[in-house]
């Protein structure tokens, strides 16, 4: 049986999220540079590509490594070719996180824009202990109603994903995240037209900042 996103066309999925009536892949879009600029990090993995959003937001002198993860291959196979130019440092994974966690590489920033929801908390989690990234950045849907895909002419190419799709509260995430040692140190909401809206919540690694203080004080030390 196939993964049901390998069911969705990457047309279909982006002409649905950039209507103005939707009006998701545009402020993703903006989300994605403030993602990118925020950390002073040399590998960044995002996940759930698709077909790249924000990727003209990277620079070749910044990153050493940009990792585009996606379940879907033909997804990665038009991020190769819309950011070829990107071709020294970005490597496209395909990667089903359900089942395939263990095959992700490390890296220093982790971006995870509307993927939780079709993989759950426990997934995610599994997912993060074996990047270990330093950061997370990710963005969740929260809705006005019960209907998780905003009304267009595309929206039944999603009820496909009706079995998959997890309700992602912030508390839950945010507890999640604290369980596996990331502490939330920003966050950031988007409305959207129809009533949604998007939430941005950034995430530190305990982990890095107990290491970073006992840095300094064996400095104060010496």
């Amino acid at each position: 049986m196939k993964h049901p996103w390998i069911e969705i066309s990457l047309s279909d999925y982006e002409n649905h999220m950039q209507l103005a009536s939707v009006m998701q892949l545009q402020t993703l879009n903006k989300i994605m540079k403030g993602q990118i600029d925020a950390y002073s990090a040399s590998k960044v993995m995002i996940l759930g590509i698709a077909g790249g959003n924000g990727l003209e937001h990277i620079s070749r002198d910044r990153f050493k490594k940009v990792y585009g993860v996606d379940v879907n291959p033909l997804y990665l196979e038009t991020v190769r070719s819309r950011y070829a130019w990107l071709r020294e440092v970005l490597e496209c994974l395909c990667i089903d996180l359900l089942n395939e966690a263990d095959q992700l590489p490390k890296a220093d920033l982790v971006i995870a824009n509307l993927v939780i929801e079709y993989i759950g908390c426990p997934c995610f989690q599994k997912a993060l202990r074996y990047v270990e990234p330093e950061y997370v950045s990710c963005v969740i849907q929260i809705n006005a109603e019960n209907n998780w895909v905003s009304d267009s002419p595309y929206v039944h190419v999603f009820d496909i994903l009706e079995h998959t799709h997890y309700q992602i509260e912030e508390q839950a995430l945010r507890s999640a995240m604290l369980e596996i040692g990331y502490h939330a140190v920003k966050t950031l909401e988007y409305a959207l037209p129809d009533g949604k809206r998007l939430m941005q919540i950034e995430f530190k690694n305990d982990l890095w900042r107990k290491a970073e203080n006992d840095v300094s004080k064996m400095d104060c030390c010496l």
